[in-house]
């Protein structure tokens, strides 16, 4: 069975291209609005359901936030095919840092997976806002994944690293 995401769209909630703006617990800056350390965000609950959710073709999105845990599950994917080849976590940092300055596709676009789930900007503010809280969410995502992919003497741990193989709906992100 899947993981959805326990998140619920609240009323008001600022969203961009057919989804809301998540508060996230992070120290990158962007759109998000902070929530406060300890309390789990929905980059958490995207990592705790990655290796389970993985392993499934077909995923059933039941709201805005289970289309984010879809996005993120496919990020987290192509980190992990990027680390794959990595031997120490200095090196994984590297990678992650120049994956997070690549562009990537934005719905609408060309090389963007997951059109059927998300409407195309309306506006470029619209898009400029989908940009930069996508950024924001996939710099603080890499960054929570090193700290489970790597021991803290930096050696790889295999028991992430084994899923870099897997695809998620037959979908992945390119950059």
């Amino acid at each position: 069975m899947v993981y959805h995401s326990t998140f619920t769209d609240e009323e008001g909630a600022q969203q961009a291209c057919g989804l809301t703006i998540f508060p996230l617990r992070t120290s990158t800056r962007g759109p998000a609005a902070a929530i406060e350390t300890g309390k789990e965000d929905i980059l958490d609950e995207a990592l705790t359901c990655f290796r389970a959710n993985v392993l499934f073709r077909k995923f059933e999105v039941k709201g805005s936030s289970d289309k984010l845990l879809v996005y993120l599950t496919l990020f987290i994917s192509l980190c992990l095919k990027k680390l794959e080849g990595c031997k120490s976590d200095a090196e994984g940092v590297k990678v992650l840092i120049m994956m997070g300055l690549d562009k990537f596709a934005l719905p609408g676009e060309p090389g963007f997976p997951l059109n059927a789930l998300f409407s195309p900007a309306r506006t470029k503010d619209e898009a400029d806002l989908f940009r930069s809280y996508l950024k924001q969410a996939r710099e603080e995502t890499s960054s929570r994944l090193l700290e489970k992919c790597f021991s803290p003497d930096g050696s790889p741990n295999k028991w992430w690293l084994a899923f870099s193989k897997r695809k998620f709906m037959n979908l992945a992100l390119t950059s």
